[in-house]
């Protein structure tokens, strides 16, 4: 499966991340109900309506995704069972391809072979950038609880 390139994402300009902020207050109004499905209008060039039936769970992810656009955020969306590649695995972490390449060798994150190439599971990399988030906060904490206790100034 190809995925387009996380330098191809752009942000969204300022007449986009206000139209998102709306649609995403709109649609949210709408999404409190049992139903599995919901029908929307789309209209086309003639301003004709079309009537689409989507599932909820649909729904859901776009208002997630007009909310990100309402903050000025880029979003692109991967499927969960996607594999990357070193490079857009790299990109998602915030860290160089060789960094990350070492992390794969070392065996810190599992990935699998093609060829020459390896692939990175979504999934697996997503657990990892979890697990390195949260070693992270508890550092910050223990540090910030250090500087407490040695009246470091930090209250």
């Amino acid at each position: 499966m190809t995925h387009p390139a996380i330098s191809e994402t752009t942000l969204p300009v300022e007449r986009e991340v206000q139209v998102a902020g709306e649609g995403q207050r709109t649609l949210a109004a709408y999404l409190s109900t049992g139903f599995q499905t919901q029908r929307i209008q789309i209209y086309d060039d003639h301003e004709k309506a079309h009537q689409v039936e989507l599932p909820t769970s649909a729904l859901r992810l776009l208002v997630d995704i007009l909310a990100e656009l309402a903050d000025g955020n880029a979003v692109r969306v991967v499927p969960v069972h996607a594999e990357l590649t070193t490079q857009e695995a790299a990109d998602l972490l915030n860290v160089s391809r060789p960094h990350l390449v070492k992390l794969l060798e070392s065996n810190a994150l599992p990935f699998r072979k093609t060829g020459k190439h390896r692939r990175v599971r979504f999934t697996d990399l997503m657990r990892y950038k979890a697990e390195r988030d949260q070693e992270s906060e508890q550092a910050m904490e223990a540090l910030a609880r250090q500087a407490q206790e040695l009246g470091m100034g930090y209250e």
